[in-house]
């Protein structure tokens, strides 16, 4: 057993670790594993490089009672619910692991004991941060330090607390020797090991005398310094709470101060633009007041205004500095709407709907409709809405523009290799409505729209429309206010299998932007529905994704891993690599397609060793800090009796003043799915496919007979030309 610690168990904080043999069954026997002690818990893995994602087992210590077998062997149980039986290479190794788990026990059950206490010491969450950053470095400087002594403090104590146990078994041990009928020299030998052994049991003894008042104290002048700490920080919150609420009454006053000056100064001329320029100017000091909290040298984590909290956390970097003033201005637009037409501050914005009625519970047998439909294609199939979701595939297109923040402020970036950090991230949120979403929208009847006008909410406008019935298409195009397009071309190909359900998309996303004229164009991966038959079902994205700035030839490669049982990476794990027109790694993306991304600014990257078998070799990257980049919202309550819609998606099939008339809302089967009425919504959805059906049988015989008809008159034209006489009764 190869062990990196010295001898001497490390305190509390520190981990103990090394490989052990460990009992696993009665055909292998004992295996080796790699043990790691750490905070009153210990817990193991097959290897090393397990230790980042694969935890093959834990106990804790405090409830765990450490037995000794023989001079190897020794054995950890919590009670029968986990039972350790583990060796050592030797006595020796044996030894320090008993010692170190020994005193990892006495800490985790002193731990446990203390817990409300230790939490109201020494919590760091117990008071509120503060912009103060260097007085709070510190207050946690001397907080660490004090931790570090009682840490120290309570290992000397259990150490003593260990010597004086192993102490007193050796005078027992030599105790019963010595009461044996041994030969002279034998028992001069042991009474002088007996002697010795007094003498260190009496120095033992002034040390633990002298340590136990050094921990009383330690532990007194602890109180006390705490005591002055905690006054310390509720001063200073105090103090930076009043510097607060002076700055706001001063930021009032001169806002006030401006407005009735803007007033005396247009008293002769009262125009709407007057209240346009005063509101102006209030926003700009708004502007002014945060901008100045921002150059504070520190990163702000929990400022108490939330609209400060907006503009000032993400202020620690250039990038994030950028998005910063990104936000900024995208709040400021609005406000310069109003500037050139001030009538539209009266007229407030539509309150959109927050729910829809809840689903029915439908008994259906499933297996009656499948089994004569697998092998087709299911655009063919004649399938009952109770599969379905009350939208259709237009207004399913349309809700990728959930995270359409993340393109506002993709729109804003100076650097196109940021940029593309957002595109990616857009290109991913397009998926976390589907992680509970296992209804099938409604297929789109030829030449039916879909228009959503966010112009006024978030400022963009988008416009579906189907364009081809059999394959299915439609066409996408969305343009906003804050300098961006998109425009997609997709057409579903799916194949039930019978025991999941693969939907292939196939087409083409366009991203465009004003600034800058980049051009992104990707596509979007496979989505598979598992336990069509039977089970609950379930979800998953996979393929890869490259996402192309055709202007700049930047590059993002996104890889969706696939979920497998035996994986041991995170489900729904995503990562992707930006690189320049050249190849080289500027950021790496990683997360999950159901919950956020985070980028990484690549420093350096270098060729790793060889990987398994395979003889590839891994790029191994040197990364900043990932900071993150998009998080999914929230559902709304009650979301799993809607569908599990989102709140866009709620909102998306609303009924609206003014929309076409092939419009998505008007599709009256759909509607009254949305009410709860699926019979009626079945018998009418049967009625318009079968009405599809009719016209474009009755398209298609019109094309037929137009084919014949031009291929009869082709046929007279080729004969005219080879018989003169045809030619001639023709003319005649």
């Amino acid at each position: 057993m190869s062990e990196p610690k010295t001898p001497t168990p490390t305190p509390a904080g520190d981990t103990y670790k090394g490989w052990v043999f460990k009992w696993t069954n009665y055909i292998k026997g004992y295996q080796r594993r790699w043990f790691v002690l750490s905070n009153g818990l210990l817990s193991y893995y097959r290897t090393q490089a397990e230790m980042g994602h694969t935890c093959r087992g834990t106990i804790n210590l405090a409830t765990a009672t450490i037995t000794v077998d023989d001079a190897c062997n020794f054995v950890i149980s919590n009670g029968g619910a986990q039972t350790y039986h583990l060796k050592a290479s030797c006595e020796v190794e044996r030894q320090r692991w008993i010692t170190a788990l020994e005193l990892a026990k006495a800490k985790a059950a002193r731990m446990q004991a203390e817990s409300d206490d230790s939490g109201d010491d020494f919590s760091p969450s117990s008071t509120p941060a503060a912009p103060g950053q260097g007085v709070a470095s510190q207050n946690s400087e001397v907080q660490s330090s004090l931790r570090t002594l009682g840490s120290k403090v309570e290992d000397l104590s259990t150490c003593n607390d260990l010597i004086s146990k192993h102490g007193s078994a050796l005078q027992r041990s030599l105790s019963e020797l010595d009461s044996l009928r041994l030969t002279g020299e034998a028992g001069d030998k042991i009474r002088q090991v007996t002697e010795r052994a007094t003498l260190f049991r009496i120095t033992s003894n002034a040390m633990i005398n002298a340590c136990r008042d050094f921990l009383a104290l330690a532990q007194a002048h602890s109180k006390r310094w705490q005591k002055a700490l905690q006054a310390e920080r509720e001063q200073r919150v105090r103090l930076e709470e009043t510097l607060e609420q002076l700055a706001k009454q001063h930021n009032h006053l001169e806002r006030a101060f401006r407005g009735a000056a803007q007033a005396n100064a247009t008293a002769d001329n009262k125009s709407a633009a007057g209240p346009g320029k005063g509101e102006a100017s209030d926003e700009d000091d708004d502007n002014e007041f945060f901008d100045a909290m921002e150059e504070a040298p520190e990163f702000i984590t929990v400022p108490a205004d939330p609209q400060f909290h907006k503009r000032s956390s993400s202020n620690i970097s250039g990038f994030n500095s950028e998005m910063c003033a990104d936000d900024q201005s995208l709040n400021e637009e609005p406000l310069a709407m109003n500037q050139e037409s001030p009538s539209q501050e009266l007229v407030p914005l539509k309150k959109r709907r927050t729910r829809i009625a809840d689903k029915p519970n439908y008994s259906l047998n499933l297996w009656s409709i499948m089994k004569n439909c697998i092998g087709k294609e299911l655009s063919k199939i004649p399938m009952p809405v109770n599969f379905n979701e009350p939208i259709s595939m237009l207004q399913r297109l349309s809700e990728d523009l959930e995270y359409h923040e993340l393109l506002d402020k993709a729109s804003k970036c100076q650097s196109s290799l940021e940029q593309m950090c957002y595109v990616a991230a857009f290109s991913v949120s397009s998926y976390s409505t589907t992680v509970h979403r296992t209804g099938k929208p409604f297929n789109p009847l030829l030449g039916e729209t879909y228009e959503l006008d966010r112009r006024r909410e978030s400022g963009y406008r988008s416009l579906c429309e189907q364009v081809s019935h059999h394959p299915p298409a439609a066409a996408h195009h969305a343009i906003s206010d804050r300098g961006w397009t998109l425009r997609q071309e997709i057409t579903v190909a799916s194949k039930f299998r019978g025991k999941y359900l693969s939907i292939m998309p196939l087409g083409t996303i366009h991203a465009i932007f004003e600034k800058g004229n980049n051009h992104y164009t990707w596509k979007k991966v496979t989505t598979t529905v598992h336990n069509i038959i039977v089970g609950k079902l379930w979800i998953d994205q996979s393929g890869e994704i490259d996402v192309v700035n055709h202007t700049t030839g930047d590059r993002c490669h996104l890889k969706f891993a696939p979920y497998s049982y035996f994986s041991r990476d995170v489900a729904r794990k995503v990562t992707g690599v930006v690189m320049d027109k050249d190849g080289k790694a500027h950021y790496v993306l990683s997360g999950t397609w159901d919950e956020k991304m985070e980028f990484s600014r690549v420093m350096q990257s270098s060729r790793g060793g060889e990987n398994g078998t395979e003889g590839k070799q891994k790029t191994v990257y040197q990364t900043l800090k990932a900071r993150e980049v998009w998080r999914r919202n929230p559902l709304p309550e009650g979301a799993e009796s809607m569908y599990y819609f989102t709140a866009l998606a709620l909102t998306l099939n609303e009924p609206e003043d003014g929309v076409a008339p092939t419009d998505s809302r008007r599709r009256p089967d759909q509607r009254l799915m949305e009410d709860g009425r699926w019979d009626e919504a079945n018998s009418e959805k049967q009625r318009l496919e079968e009405k599809q059906r009719s016209a474009r049988r009755e398209r298609e015989r019109e094309a037929a007979s137009q084919r014949t008809s031009s291929q009869s008159e082709e046929a007279v034209e080729e004969d005219s030309l080879t018989d003169p006489s045809l030619k001639s009764k023709r003319t005649s």
